[in-house]
């Protein structure tokens, strides 16, 4: 698909500032794609369409859930979680991409998982850097992105982390799985 295409059928799907939130997700993916050698073109569909879900409505995502081969364990989270397997499942049905490490890259941006593939980590890291994130941490973490694409993600996830500790939020599993993973392929 091209991007002309892509960005129409997102863009009707999104808030502005979310359309622009997804621009600098998928410039920061293409240029990670380029720099770790993940393929950019991968790179740019799975950024464009990460939140093609994002605004749906609960109910909806909490159907697709229940009836479609997504974890259950879902619906025991934070909501915030549905819109990356959920959209990954609308992506495929509704924009008709097929590419399922793209659906992969999707679905797992916003909880990782073990044994990430390289487009995966762009896309979830891409998402927490692009330039129009302002908050604490995200520096550092662009900065380490510029060296080292896995140390990034653990530094990423870290704050993500303590971010949900310190708001009293529960925390996905997948996550923990996700950073126990990269830590361990780090000591290797």
């Amino acid at each position: 698909m091209e991007r002309e295409k892509a960005l129409e059928l997102v863009k009707i799907q999104l808030t502005e500032h979310r359309y622009q939130h997804t621009i600098g997700v998928m410039e920061t993916a293409i240029r990670l794609a380029e720099k770790y050698g993940a393929d950019a073109k991968q790179a740019e569909i799975a950024a464009i369409f990460h939140d093609y879900a994002k605004f749906r409505p609960k109910a909806e995502m909490k159907e697709i859930i229940e009836s479609q081969d997504l974890p259950q364990d879902l619906l025991l989270y934070n909501t915030e979680l549905w819109h990356a397997p959920v959209g990954a499942y609308l992506v495929e049905k509704e924009a008709g991409v097929s590419d399922q490490d793209v659906l992969d890259a999707i679905r797992y941006h916003t909880s990782g998982r073990p044994n990430m593939t390289l487009l995966e980590k762009v896309i979830y890291l891409a998402d927490y850097i692009e330039p129009g994130r302002h908050f604490p941490g995200v520096e550092e973490v662009r900065e380490i992105a510029k060296e080292n694409l896995d140390k990034a993600l653990v530094k990423a996830i870290q704050n993500t982390i303590l971010f949900l500790l310190k708001k009293n939020q529960t925390i996905y599993p997948e996550t923990f799985y996700t950073y126990n993973d990269l830590i361990q392929k780090l000591e290797d």
